[in-house]
């Protein structure tokens, strides 16, 4: 016995109704990725004073006035005597407000210091003092 129209027609529609929502899911997709590039976009330009809420990627060297890394630096050798390097990338962190739970950040800020402190070694104004687990020891001239 044949099947009755209206049987073949509700299913006709609920196939063509199925391929509209995928169609919809997949430009729900698209709308979304769009929206999380965006809003990235004007993170990165509507930057405030509040340093803890920094993308991962900003540009550091516009965070640090000029001088600033080395002042820091030279204060905690000042008040704590003899610092490694790890030791002086987490006293610039502290001194500025940031994460220091945040691994990357640290690292770089610690790359900054080796930077600024070879520099002032070059000039005679901190000197290293050896090495403390693959990591150098900086102090201030005697």
């Amino acid at each position: 016995m044949a099947e009755p129209l209206v049987f073949t027609m509700l299913r006709s529609k609920r196939a063509e109704i199925e391929d509209a929502i995928v169609a919809y899911e997949k430009r729900l997709i698209e709308a979304r990725a769009n929206l999380a590039h965006i809003t990235a976009t004007l993170r990165m330009f509507e930057l405030t004073d509040d340093l803890a809420s920094l993308p991962a990627y900003v540009d550091l060297g516009r965070l640090f006035k000029r001088g600033e890394v080395v002042s820091i630096c030279f204060a905690a050798l000042a008040e704590e005597g003899p610092l490694d390097t790890r030791e002086l990338g987490l006293r610039v962190v502290r001194a500025k407000g940031l994460d220091e739970t945040d691994g990357v950040l640290r690292q770089t800020v610690v790359y900054r210091v080796i930077q600024a402190l070879a520099i002032q070694r070059k000039r005679g104004r901190v000197r290293n003092t050896g090495k403390r687990r693959a990591v150098l020891i900086w102090a201030l001239p005697a």
